[in-house]
């Protein structure tokens, strides 16, 4: 909770020092399903598991200053031994390619997922990394509806190492106030974890499963 509360306070701090053009923050909860393995014991419990997230960016006009998104969430699993969780905070500077023009964002940047990963086996073992990410998201926002099609892709492969994290989702903006614009959001989100750099263990992980929020457009 205190490194929640430290992203937020990053978002307002930039809020605070740039003219800002817009600002938007969401939470949520993804239904996830974990498959694959950790080193050579194949992932057991295969049970949906569902995991709260939360995110915001801070669009701001200054061209040659990247904009912000900062991003919360965890995911979990288990074999016959041993539980893992992975929580992730992920802070991506990206710059606005296009901006709604001809109804389409585009966005490019670098994603730096912090990972804290936790092992419960016959004892508690904790290890922090952080992952750097290229970065893209693309939405199309239908003419004359507050309906939106938006994916975002982060993606890195080096060595043996693999990690990806995808969302595809349908959101809808009720016009309600010039001022502040409430939004759900549909979803579908796949996350890979193909490395041996967590932990000391070897571990292909996948995470999958569909997800649903609010926001709010200021």
């Amino acid at each position: 909770m205190k490194k929640i509360l430290l992203i937020l306070a990053i978002a307002l701090t930039t809020t605070l020092s740039a003219d800002i053009a817009r600002a938007e923050i969401g939470v949520g909860a993804w239904i996830q399903t974990p498959t694959g393995d950790m080193s050579a014991s194949s992932v057991s419990d295969k049970t949906q598991d569902t995991k709260p997230y939360v995110w915001a960016l801070v669009k701001h006009p200054i061209p040659v200053i990247p904009n912000l998104r900062l991003e919360y969430v965890s995911v979990l699993t288990a074999d016959t031994a041993t539980q893992l969780e992975l929580t992730q905070y992920d802070v991506i500077p990206y710059y606005n390619i296009l901006d709604n023009t001809g109804w389409i964002t585009l966005d490019i940047g670098l994603d730096v997922k912090v990972i804290e990963a936790s092992n419960t086996a016959l004892a508690v073992t904790t290890d922090s990394f952080a992952i750097p990410l290229g970065y893209a998201r693309a939405r199309f926002q239908l003419p004359f509806s507050g309906l939106a099609a938006e994916t975002d892709v982060k993606y890195i492969s080096y060595d043996t190492n693999t990690v990806y994290d995808v969302r595809a989702k349908l959101d809808y903006t009720l016009d309600i106030t010039p001022l502040i614009q409430p939004s759900i959001e549909v979803g579908y989100r796949v996350q890979k974890f193909e490395t041996t750099e967590l932990l000391g263990q070897a571990m292909k992980l996948d995470f999958a499963g569909i997800y649903a929020g609010i926001m709010l457009r200021f």
